[in-house]
């Protein structure tokens, strides 16, 4: 069978070499990753239904967060399922073109997550800010046009990332050290010069994760000052907790990216594994965590949820 061509090489298939340094860490990590990926599956599977079959949950906030958990799923359904293969079956192999397909959806998904915190952090500023005018400003149509900028936005800014990296030629070099396909862990394996993958990459990441963390910032410190003008008995409390749900998703979502930016940045002082590790834990740990802190603290998705099971025992 004729390998695909890769520029001047011929290179069908690249390997996942998870953990070089620290073979052992697949042996503790199988379980609890795969207990995450249930648990991200199911507990996003059970937001989506809730909110899809509850009508008093057909609300602009509700549909933002199912559009997050369908985010979530994806996300986990392209990069777990492979990482699991590798660390149960030792799977390592990864076609030429599967690989920067996967390459790609990781990247487009996270900056739509991103994106989507972002629409999520107007959606507070508004309800906390100009409560009065939230009905005639979040509507519908307003998160019709929000998902359709999500999705154009991210979609063709990260198509060039797995693109530039396609066209590199690999000289017969397979080897990834990663348990996914992230970008600079395949260019590296290229005899070609790839500083033009690696400004992409950064003006990429700063344009569209910076910006959103900025907006989200900006929102955030706007609902606080409005927040503390509040003078009615529990006004404050309330609007705190319309808030905290929203904002723990962005804590787990930011912290581990963070330190992993940080841990790259400092790479010569931890182990390689370790971004390894944080970039796995990445794209599970926020998937899995989301849908549980909202059905905990959002009280219309736990009456949801509590009338649907009541349905199914009748």
């Amino acid at each position: 069978m004729t390998a695909p061509r890769n520029g001047s090489t011929g290179v069908s298939d690249f390997f996942l070499n998870c953990f070089v340094r620290s073979p052992s860490w697949q042996l503790w990590l199988s379980l609890p990753l795969s207990l995450l990926f249930l648990l991200a599956m199911g507990a996003n599977s059970i937001l989506l239904i809730t909110i899809r079959l509850e009508a008093s949950l057909h609300q602009p906030m509700y549909y933002l967060l199912s559009f997050l958990s369908l985010l979530d799923m994806v996300l986990c359904l392209t990069v777990i399922p492979k990482v699991l293969a590798i660390f149960w079956f030792d799977l390592r192999a990864i076609s030429f073109h599967g690989c920067f397909f996967q390459m790609y959806i990781m990247n487009c998904l996270l900056a739509m997550e991103s994106c989507t915190f972002m629409v999520m952090a107007y959606d507070r500023y508004v309800a906390i800010c100009h409560p009065l005018r939230y009905p005639s400003i979040i509507t519908d149509q307003f998160v019709a046009k929000a998902a359709i900028f999500i999705f154009a936005r991210n979609v063709f800014i990260t198509m060039p990332i797995p693109i530039l990296s396609a066209r590199l030629h690999y000289c017969e070099r397979t080897v990834i050290e990663n348990c996914i396909c992230a970008n600079m862990s395949v260019s590296r394996l290229s005899c070609d010069d790839i500083t033009i993958n690696r400004i992409y990459q950064f003006a990429a990441g700063w344009t569209l994760l910076g910006s959103d963390l900025i907006l989200v910032f900006l929102s955030y410190t706007f609902i606080l000052r409005a927040v503390l003008r509040l003078k009615a008995v529990g006004a404050m409390t309330k609007a705190l907790s319309t808030c905290g749900s929203h904002f723990i998703l962005i804590l787990f979502f930011s912290t581990i990216l963070l330190v992993f930016v940080l841990t790259h940045v400092a790479k010569k002082k931890v182990s390689p594994d370790v971004p390894v590790l944080l970039n796995i834990l990445h794209h599970i740990i926020p998937a899995a965590l989301n849908p549980i802190v909202y059905g905990v603290r959002t009280q219309e998705i736990k009456q949801g949820i509590q009338r649907l099971l009541k349905k199914e025992w009748k």
